[in-house]
């Protein structure tokens, strides 16, 4: 197996999490927050794949599938275009709203397709490539998507863990 396959599987595994973690919630359930301050299952959903779409677009050299997609006129929320969720404040959070199970599972679909599409044509080699000089030591590709991967994991163990708290995963 190439380090390229695992790095597809990685992210095929986190579209799989995403979409346990919202299935059959409603918008409000998706946008309830436990406490002040904590993060809903839907911007957590939402950051995840901003934060994928914009680091994979950028070692790809593209545009984002948030603006060439369309996806941020169909979000419709108050933030700059740009915005990714890092560094939101709990009012920011708050304002991810009125977002459905199903444009959440849309956008990361259109993204980890994107994804997997452009790691698929990688070779093992291309992994070394230095794609961002501002750290020390410099990051490569691979350490950038396994970085993404790992955020990734992060978020979408939150949202699921909020799910439970929820008690939307009872039957």
């Amino acid at each position: 197996m190439k380090s390229t396959q695992v790095v597809v599987d990685a992210f095929d595994r986190v579209r799989d999490l995403v979409h346990r973690s919202v299935a059959d919630l409603t918008a409000e359930q998706l946008a309830d927050q436990l406490g002040m301050g904590a993060n809903s299952i839907g911007w957590l959903v939402w950051h995840l794949t901003r934060v994928q779409d914009d680091h994979v677009a950028d070692v790809a050299g593209v545009e984002q599938r948030w603006v060439i997609g369309g996806w941020a006129d169909r979000f419709d929320l108050p933030f700059d275009r740009a915005a990714t969720g890092y560094g939101h404040r709990p009012e920011e959070v708050s304002a991810v709203r009125g977002v459905t199970a199903d444009l959440l599972t849309a956008y990361h679909d259109d993204v980890c397709d994107h994804t997997v599409s452009y790691v698929s044509k990688l070779g093992d080699a291309d992994l070394d490539r230095i794609v961002d000089t501002s750290w020390d030591p410099p990051v490569t590709l691979g350490v950038r998507l396994v970085s993404v991967i790992a955020d990734d994991l992060q978020h979408v163990g939150q949202a699921a863990f909020v799910r439970g708290i929820l008690g939307a995963g009872k039957r």
